[in-house]
């Protein structure tokens, strides 16, 4: 079994991969007054805004809402079909255009027609955009927004087919987000604290606007929840049509990775948040992406209290986008996705296998958080770009 290491005062990491900007962004957030034990750093820890991606956070009295971050509620959701590969043809590129038409993607892409949604409670940050983030999020509820949010065909270790998507809240989650991680650092200003980063501003419990910050937290991630759920009906249904038969879901497994709620660790109620990291208790099922042309993983979680009973949610990045851009060649990509369909685009090469951490090392380095039940091979990756 791996073993954390102490890197910093209160920074316990899994990662041997930890650039010193990440570490540096780590240890300011361990210091903050309010942060119960230690900050873990899961192994695909990197930069982050404020709070480190990769990052496990026990607060007592408060929360920061930067650390969740803009994408509430981000998270996977993984299916396992009553296919194996001798079900599919060789060629999936009609597959991948008939997922392409039932899920829409890209920056701001939604649904012509909106569908109906559960209404939140009214906050001041749906008053200050009144009609239109209703309208947002009936539009784009269903859709798979960009970076590095993608639907994969996978075949397993026994050559089961499965469904992997990752997304999140999209829009409606980023501006409720973004209007209390303004608001938060707007109060700092009015209570005269000085913080080493303006993004670790946070909201104290027992106030009306910690409440009101849970509130639209929780609807973003039920909203969260919802999407990958109607996406992957989506999914199913193109698979189906591709086929000409019906096909059915044999397993499945929907988590987040960017939230925050009140769990009991080391003897105490804390606010614990993950951002970029899943919960890991004894036997609870996640699942762990590597990045455009490696291989995911479902795995249970093995309880460990010293990581706040957590695991990675990914490879994470290596790369910044422009610095991918910058150093990565597109023929470079196009070698990577050799065999696999996907969108065959210049445009995702930010997205590069080599922009991220090696996968494989990120899920050695967690042995003592995860088991592995499953290890998932990509045949067919598509992203919006």
């Amino acid at each position: 079994m791996t073993t954390p290491t102490k890197v910093a005062p209160n920074v316990l990491s899994w990662a041997t991969d930890l650039d010193p900007n990440t570490l540096d962004q780590a240890a300011r957030l361990a210091q903050m007054p309010f942060i119960e034990g230690h900050v873990a750093l899961m192994p695909d820890a990197h930069l982050g805004k404020g709070a480190t991606v990769g990052s496990v956070i026990a607060t007592k009295g408060a929360v920061i809402p930067a650390a969740v971050g803009v994408d509430i509620g981000c998270g996977m959701i993984a299916a396992c079909l009553d296919l194996t590969s001798h079900d599919l043809p060789d060629d999936l590129a009609p597959l991948h255009r008939g997922i392409a038409d039932a899920v829409p993607a890209g920056v701001g892409k939604g649904h012509q027609h909106g569908r109906d949604i559960a209404t939140a409670k009214p906050t001041r940050a749906w008053d200050r955009f009144g009609d239109g983030l209703v309208g947002t999020a009936r539009s784009q509820i269903g859709t798979l927004g960009s970076g590095n949010h993608f639907v994969e065909v996978c075949l397993d270790e026994d050559d089961r087919v499965w469904l992997v998507l990752h997304s999140g809240s999209r829009g409606v989650g980023n501006k409720l987000a973004s209007f209390h991680i303004e608001h938060a650092q707007r109060l700092m200003k009015e209570w005269f604290i000085n913080l080493a980063d303006r993004d670790l501003a946070y909201l104290v419990q027992g106030t009306p606007d910690f409440d009101e910050y849970i509130s639209d937290m929780l609807w973003a991630q039920d909203y969260a929840m919802t999407n990958r759920s109607l996406m992957l009906e989506a999914t199913l249904a193109a698979v189906s049509e591709f086929l000409v038969r019906p096909v059915q879901v044999e397993d499945q497994i929907n988590c987040h990775h960017n939230f925050t709620q009140m769990e009991r660790h080391h003897g105490k109620n804390v606010w614990l948040t993950r951002k970029g990291a899943i919960k890991a208790d004894t036997g609870a099922r996640g699942v762990i992406p590597g990045s455009m042309g490696t291989r995911s993983y479902i795995v249970s979680g093995r309880g460990s209290e010293a990581s706040f009973c957590s695991c990675s949610h990914g490879a994470g990045r290596r790369l910044s986008r422009t610095k991918a851009r910058q150093e990565l060649s597109v023929e470079s990509l196009e070698s990577a996705m050799r065999g696999i369909a996907w969108n065959g685009s210049g445009a995702l090469l930010d997205e590069h296998p080599d922009a991220y951490k090696d996968i494989d090392t990120v899920m050695e380095n967690q042995r003592d958080l995860v088991s592995v039940d499953h290890t998932l091979h990509q045949i067919l990756n598509y992203k919006g770009t």
